[in-house]
């Protein structure tokens, strides 16, 4: 198998930086588009999606601009990241998403990031 790469997309969003926060980081907000359900005890969140569970440990988090995690039973190296990025001069709003995939896996981690993003924008009506 190969090593898991370093990728980012970017999304814009219609919404400001604070809603799109609590979005990102919180539990109940998490939980809208994210995945199913979503715990958060002792710096970690434990995600479910039908019958599967994974834990990520908060690696860190930066008010109103980004949440930093890291899946524990992943590679020491990866973590997954979505930062708020606002163009100073428009306001216009996007979420960068960083990630690892290998290059037989890009594809599809893609394709679920778009899928997820796509589900955001319902739910925050962007």
């Amino acid at each position: 198998m190969s090593e898991k790469k370093k990728f980012t997309l970017e999304y814009e969003l219609r919404s400001s930086p604070r809603i799109l926060f609590s979005f990102i980081s919180e539990p109940n907000g998490l939980s809208q588009w994210f995945a199913d359900d979503v715990v958060f005890r002792d710096q970690v969140y434990t995600f479910t999606w039908d019958d599967e569970v994974q834990k990520a440990k908060l690696l860190s988090i930066k008010e109103n601009k980004m949440v930093k995690f890291k899946w524990i039973d992943d590679e020491p190296h990866c973590y997954f990241e979505m930062e708020i990025v606002q163009d100073e001069l428009t306001n216009d709003v996007a979420l960068s998403i960083t990630d690892f995939a290998t290059d037989e896996t890009l594809k599809e981690r893609t394709q679920i990031w778009d899928n997820q993003i796509t589900y955001l924008h319902s739910v925050i009506g962007a």
